[in-house]
């Protein structure tokens, strides 16, 4: 089984970050994680709030976390919140299960880690992260 490369991670953000100025959305922070919910890569855009990192790494953390996007986790905090209030104290602050995070899998399914992004719509932040993985060769989930 392969690991995500700085290289890969690099493609990653570059890529989202150029999807996010094609878009005309606001300015992103994007973190991107390993299979052990290790900081890779980040980067914040000129103007970024100042929570955009926290953001991202938590959506990311909790996607590879739990091995699904965050949109997955979202979805599954409203049916079990008091397991996803308790997971996030658990975690310390690094867990958040809104939209805007994919897992980073490798062509035969392994998970390499998660990408997260910050800064607009939840729909707007995992489209980012999707056009970045699909970039860097590799397969969103």
């Amino acid at each position: 089984m392969q690991s995500l490369t700085l290289q890969q991670a690099n493609q990653i953000i570059t890529t989202a970050v150029a999807k996010a100025r094609e878009n005309g959305y606001k300015p992103m922070g994007i973190a991107v994680l390993d299979a052990a919910g290790n900081l890779k890569a980040f980067a914040s855009e000129d103007g970024a709030s100042m929570f955009r990192f926290d953001i991202a790494r938590a959506k990311a953390w909790g996607a590879v976390g739990m091995g699904v996007s965050s949109r997955v986790l979202g979805q599954r905090a409203k049916d079990n919140p008091n397991f996803f209030v308790s997971l996030a104290a658990t975690a310390e602050g690094k867990f958040l299960p809104q939209t805007g995070a994919v897992v980073i899998k490798d062509k035969q399914g392994h998970v390499l880690g998660a990408v997260g992004a910050s800064g607009g719509t939840g729909d707007e932040d995992e489209l980012i992260c999707q056009a970045g993985v699909e970039a860097a060769g590799l397969v969103s989930g």
